[in-house]
């Protein structure tokens, strides 16, 4: 067993802005960026950290991210033994409701993964047992439900289904992955099928997707084990294939687990495992890309990254327990630095600050973004729960949230 695999417990990337009409809340942010709109945040903690407002035990088995919607608290977990179950709070944390939504991933390490998708009272998910659901976000009664693994011969990696469901203007997009499709859409309101690509072969990754705009388009930034793929959400036809698969170090699949960056035209993947991080650039046309630098320092294995001033920052990858925080420049691709602070993690952004959440004992950073080195403000410890601290955290109204296993607590940022 190859622990490198890890990297698909979580799910994970990152676009310059959402393309969807309506407000949505989503994997890693409103535009999938690792970056939150919550201004006036504190910019310092107390030597014990930010104040612990709530503390919710038992929100089930899980790696997946905390979402809040309407005010209200959403997170999955397994729960009963075998089933991925989506749990709704309010903000004093008694539970609302919970709806079971699919059976858990049976293998190792079996956590629930993906994180739900929310708009129009809508949610979006995919379990444990592959299958695609829309549940009513009031009451969590199911609205449709589809098999496109079954349905279309998906392939996935040894670690399972960690996807997070991407939508554009009329369609929830599920990657089957396999020799039939690639990707299908399916109408956001019925579940009625609208379109399937053709299959660019291989098996899927354990990213979730990105859409922008480019060319007059857009498009869906999906990444197999073998390729970075983009194709036009109006039709399902794929405009272009880059294998990635070549840089990779390792035998075996890639095993991406990080969503793409996208800035101005370019886009930034990393793989972990001591393959490149790679930066491509798109044609006028969106319709061809090519490859512009790689770097073999940011090497990220599933925490994401966040683009801020021109300079990407994320954890690398020394093996699958350790790893540095770095900086890279968007337009070079040059190292900027790369310092170590206790191991790697998963980072995201908001108010112009950087938060750190390293996965071996749960330290988080409060970090001033800077070219030159790493700047930590402040620091504290998530000590409750159990596990690896996988899951990614995130802000809303002015709230820190961070998940450690079957344990979420809610943290205040709420500056003067």
């Amino acid at each position: 067993m190859r622990l490198s695999l890890l990297l698909c417990l979580l799910p994970a990337v990152l676009l310059l802005g959402s393309c969807t009409s309506n407000e949505i809340t989503q994997w890693r942010g409103p535009a999938r960026n690792g970056i939150y709109p919550d201004k006036n945040l504190l910019n310092e903690w107390p030597a014990d950290g930010p104040e612990l407002e709530l503390s919710i035990a038992n929100v089930g088995k899980g790696l997946s991210q905390p979402l809040v919607y309407n005010n209200k608290i959403y997170i999955t977990g397994i729960k009963h033994d075998t089933l991925d179950v989506l749990s709704v709070y309010d903000w004093e944390g008694s539970l609302l409701w919970e709806k079971d939504f699919s059976r858990s991933w049976p293998r190792t390490y079996p956590e629930s993964r993906g994180t739900p998708t929310i708009e129009d009272n809508r949610i979006y998910l995919i379990g444990g047992d592959a299958a695609l659901v829309c549940l009513n976000a009031g009451n969590g009664e199911l609205i449709w439900k589809q098999n496109p693994h079954s349905n279309f011969s998906g392939k996935y990696q040894y670690w399972g289904i960690v996807e997070s469901v991407l939508l554009t203007d009329n369609a929830a997009l599920y990657v089957t992955g396999g020799e039939e499709t690639t990707v299908v859409a399916y109408h956001k309101k019925t579940g009625e099928l609208l379109w399937k690509s053709e299959s660019t072969g291989g098996p899927k990754s354990y990213a979730s997707s990105a859409l922008v705009e480019w060319g007059g388009l857009q498009i869906a930034l999906i990444q197999t084990a073998n390729d970075i793929i983009g194709i036009d959400v109006s039709n399902g036809d794929v405009l272009w294939t880059y294998n990635t698969i070549q840089y990779h170090t390792e035998k075996g699949d890639g095993e991406a687990a990080n969503t793409p960056l996208f800035y101005n035209g370019e886009l930034f993947i990393t793989y972990g495992n001591e393959q490149p991080g790679m930066l491509f650039t798109l044609a006028d046309d969106a319709r061809s890309i090519s490859l512009k630098w790689t770097n073999d320092i940011l090497d990220t294995h599933h925490g994401g990254l966040v683009l801020l001033d021109g300079v990407i920052y994320a954890s690398n990858m020394i093996d699958n327990t350790r790893g540095n925080w770095a900086a890279v420049d968007w337009q070079s691709g040059q190292t900027l630095w790369e310092e170590k602070w206790h191991t790697k993690g998963s980072v995201i952004a908001a108010d112009g600050m950087l938060y750190f959440y390293e996965e071996k004992q749960g330290n988080i950073a409060l970090v001033q973004p800077d070219r030159t080195r790493l700047k930590v403000v402040s620091t504290f410890q998530m000590k409750d729960g159990q596990g690896p601290h996988w899951a990614h955290p995130s802000i809303y109204n002015k709230h820190l949230l961070v998940r450690h296993g079957n344990v979420l607590n809610i943290y205040s940022l709420k500056g003067e």
